[in-house]
């Protein structure tokens, strides 16, 4: 069990990283729509969460199995949480309402809120468009707690209406689902003035319940919505009955078990307790939220005012060559190992990478991971083109990637139908590997120069634009022979796989990894300078944590780029020596790169485990060590631009506090563009 006194609580520290991602929304430096995107980001997040993490603990609450917590710590867990999102609640309440709004304003975008606010002709316009675009898509239910119980759908807004006949007394309730698949959230009103008008499609539909309810008075409405546990177990199922097994769970999502109620804060007391019989809901479920909710479709919110400055991302660089060099991806590492940077380079350089296997004579076989891949996917679709071409290709799907889940098994359905291998899920497994290869012989069988590719992130081209990764390009005979195994082991041709240069999970990852600490505590105890740093996503494993705890005291410097889960407490005296570094900006910050100082000749690994118990432990991860000198460097440039950068980066303290590093003097370091304009000065070429 967790030791509260040595160790963050992993969901408690999540809660401290999705409020760093509300902060940015503070940010008045950054484009005004990507201030408003960070709130759709944190609301996203927050949704997931409770649909996750927050379904599995009500089951413990409940009485469900758990390694490590009981009943009663998992109801005083679930009150922690209920306390702390109320709190942010009313940061991001503040961020919206006072900063947001009043700079959408400035910029002559207005949201109205009801009919009084309307001008006469865009009164007229929004009662003309509520009957004849919304009017026919509702469908309100009565609420009759003591006779029938309706079923709310997952993440589905409801409008909840409370009602009395003209002239009488008797409340009645009603439930309208409202129609956001049918229209926009966001409604545009004529113009007035220099202003462009908005309106929240259930402030419209407010406005004109009375057209709803003929002969009723409507006294109040209120939004609301259910989210619901959307985990999917399926590691108890044989390889044989897997798809199948999937396919019928999935479905179940739509109706797991409540992980939350959330409704419009202003409710009356007496209109929530209805709900609340009505639903059955638990009032341990219940999350005051604010008038408008399912703030994510922020994202999607339109920028009528042409003036507004566009949020501008960073474009992808490509390689001088790319385009017009015959065979670039192959010539290039040929000559060298190469690493790419996503987004900065652009992901085009991976693609392209297939598209010369697919039309390489020499190319026999190619065999790769999929974990998430993009809708309407060009790696999916060179990957079908190959195997048309009579090239063996075997794809291993892991259809246990929550939420991808429907998404892989229609990709994996159509890779079938062309012709492709595809290996499913290992029972009690995810293989969480971003790995690829490409196996090539001359006519007599002999192998020639083959290639492995080995990632942080996953073969999508979409996510590929935002999250920021690096993959390994490399023909290292020891690393393709390495790779090659490891696909034998996922097709269970090899049991007990014996890697010389990959670490993989499971295998040879953690006693590397261990053994990698010590040496460095070895030297700081000599008096020879210690030295670590490790860039993740999370850090949750409380034996590594340990090691590094140790290490810490033995004297070693270590440095913690963290992004999300991190339940190592810095700053204590069993960790003088560590300290916890936050990056949040444009893009999310994805990558996992590791250095060990080793008296001066360092090494360094990228690869795609976080140190969470599932990636040590119940995953297939893949690492592979970066050999090439020049490429050493550039990856320890890297992890020290991030350690110096002073925007958009904070320090982790000791009670989880995002404490922003901010110089008041001197130049800003801003990790993701200084690095993107290094890259710029640095891009290798074909002589």
């Amino acid at each position: 069990m967790e030791n509260e006194v040595r160790y963050f609580n992993r969901d408690i520290s999540w809660l401290s990283f999705n409020h760093r991602v509300l902060l940015e929304a503070e940010d008045e430096e950054l484009p005004l729509y990507e201030r408003i995107n960070f709130i759709s980001i944190y609301s996203s997040n927050l949704e997931e969460f409770y649909k996750v993490r927050v379904a599995e603990l009500k089951a413990v609450a409940s009485g469900g199995r758990s390694e490590t917590l009981t009943v009663e710590q998992a109801h005083a867990l679930i009150r922690q949480i209920t306390d702390i999102v109320n709190a942010q609640l009313e940061d991001r309440v503040r961020i919206y309402e006072q900063l947001l709004l009043p700079a959408l304003r400035r910029q002559h975008i207005v949201f109205y809120q009801s009919r009084q606010e309307l001008l006469p002709a865009q009164r007229e316009f929004a009662h003309r468009f509520f009957l004849e675009e919304v009017f026919p898509y509702l469908a309100p239910v009565k609420v009759e707690k003591d006779r029938v119980r309706m079923f709310l759908r997952d993440r589905r807004l409801y409008l909840a209406v409370r009602v009395r006949q003209r002239g009488g007394e008797t409340q009645e309730y009603y439930i309208l689902k409202l129609p956001y698949s049918r229209m926009p959230r966001f409604v545009e009103l004529p113009r007035a003035g220099e202003d462009y008008c908005l309106m929240f499609l259930e402030d419209l539909i407010k406005d004109n319940l009375h057209e709803v309810f003929v002969g009723y008075e409507v006294d109040c409405s209120y939004c609301c919505k259910i989210s619901r546990d959307a985990d999917v177990y399926v590691d108890d199922v044989p390889p044989e009955n897997v798809v199948e097994q999937l396919k019928a769970r999935v479905k179940k999502r739509k109706i797991g078990a409540i992980a939350r109620f959330v409704y419009d804060r202003k409710m009356p007391s007496d209109f929530l307790d209805y709900l609340v019989d009505a639903f059955s809901v638990n009032r341990e479920e219940l999350v005051p939220g604010d008038k408008h909710l399912n703030l994510e479709d922020l994202s999607a919110l339109p920028c009528p005012n042409p003036a507004v400055p566009p949020v501008r991302k960073l474009q992808g660089l490509r390689l001088p060559g790319l385009d017009t060099c015959p065979r670039f991806m192959y010539r290039l590492v040929a000559r060298r190992d190469l690493l790419l940077y996503y987004p900065y380079h652009s992901f085009d350089h991976f693609t392209h990478f297939l598209r010369e296997a697919v039309n390489d004579p020499h190319c026999r076989e190619i065999m790769i991971t999929q974990y998430r891949v993009a809708e309407h996917s060009e790696v999916i679709n060179s990957l079908m083109e190959a195997a048309r071409n009579g090239k063996r290709v075997t794809v291993f799907v892991e259809l246990k990637a929550r939420f991808d889940e429907e998404n892989n098994l229609a990709t994996a359905e159509m890779m079938t139908q062309a012709g492709v291998h595809i290996i499913y899920s290992i029972p009690g497994l995810k293989v969480h590997a971003k790995v690829a290869l490409v196996l090539r012989e001359d006519n007599n069988g002999k192998r020639l120069r083959s290639y492995a590719y080995v990632s942080t992130g996953n073969f999508n081209e979409k996510t590929a634009r935002v999250y920021a990764d690096i993959g390994l390009f490399t023909c290292s005979p020891a690393v393709v022979e390495d790779m090659h195994l490891l696909f034998r082991t996922l097709q269970r041709e090899v049991e007990q796989p014996e890697f010389k240069r990959l670490l993989i999970a499971r295998f040879n990852l953690l006693p590397e990894l261990i053994k990698m600490i010590r040496h460095e505590v070895d030297l700081a105890r000599s008096g020879k300078p210690g030295r670590i740093i490790l860039k993740m996503n999370a850090l949750q494993d409380l034996s590594m944590i340990e090691q590094l705890y140790a290490a810490s005291e033995a004297g070693v410097q270590i440095d913690l780029i963290v992004r999300g889960i991190c339940c190592l407490i810095p700053g204590r005296p069993f960790s003088r020596n560590i300290r916890v570094t936050r990056i949040v900006d444009g893009f999310l910050e994805h990558a996992r790169v590791w250095y060990f100082g080793n008296n001066g000749h360092p090494r360094l690994f990228i690869g795609s485990p976080d140190w969470m118990q599932r990636n040590l432990y119940r995953r297939i991860e893949a690492v592979t060590p970066i050999l090439d000198r020049r490429l050493r460097r550039q990856l320890t440039d890297f992890l020290e631009l991030q350690l110096q950068a002073d925007w958009k980066a904070c320090w982790v303290d000791d009670r989880l506090r995002n404490v922003f590093k901010r110089r008041p003097e001197g130049p800003q370091v801003r990790a993701q563009y200084d690095f993107y304009h290094y890259l710029q000065d640095n891009l290798p070429t074909i002589i």
